[in-house]
């Protein structure tokens, strides 16, 4: 599987970008991706903070995550863009009947797939060799256009995950 996604992400944007990670429940299909991807054009061509068009980018990645960022260095973000950027989001939901705000489901790359796996079961994972510390981990929690090339997909030992796991001794 090739993970190299931060040759996709614009290079014109600034470090600081504010950075949104919607993961789907499901893996999207071509037809669907196709679709989103004119949804996701519209909604960044038309992005607006209090009157002022935002230097935005949205797309799709791995066929799984929806990736919103927004360079505020020319204009700043507010809430009723941000409210119109969930909106954008919730209209996927219905749409494609997936979900895009279950925070419970955790990423990981296991044999060169993308597999979900609800955080109730973490440890059974581990436990079982389904994940061990090395596995690849989308961490969805980075915040900013650095943290996602540097941080979003990175080593389970080495994300906020690594302190609810209980790893078998001489592992991970």
């Amino acid at each position: 599987m090739n993970t190299d996604y931060q040759e996709h992400l614009p290079a014109d944007f600034n470090d600081d970008s504010r950075v949104w990670i919607y993961q789907s429940s499901r893996l999207f299909f071509i037809s669907e991706a196709l679709q989103m991807e004119e949804m996701l054009n519209d909604f960044v061509a038309g992005w607006n903070s209090h009157g002022a068009p935002v230097k935005g980018y949205a797309n799709l990645f791995f066929g799984h995550f929806i990736i919103l960022m927004a360079d505020e260095t020319a204009t700043g973000v507010s809430g009723c863009s941000t409210d119109s950027s969930v909106r954008l989001i919730k209209s996927i939901e219905q749409r494609f009947n997936v979900q895009l705000f279950e925070r419970q489901n955790l990423a990981f790359i296991i044999k060169e797939k993308i597999q979900l796996l609800p955080l109730s079961q973490l440890n059974y994972a581990v436990e079982n060799n389904f994940i061990n510390g090395d596995t690849l981990y989308f961490n969805n929690t980075v915040l900013t256009k650095k943290e996602l090339m540097n941080n979003w997909l990175i080593p389970v030992k080495e994300s906020w995950l690594a302190k609810k796991i209980r790893f078998p001794e001489n592992a991970g």
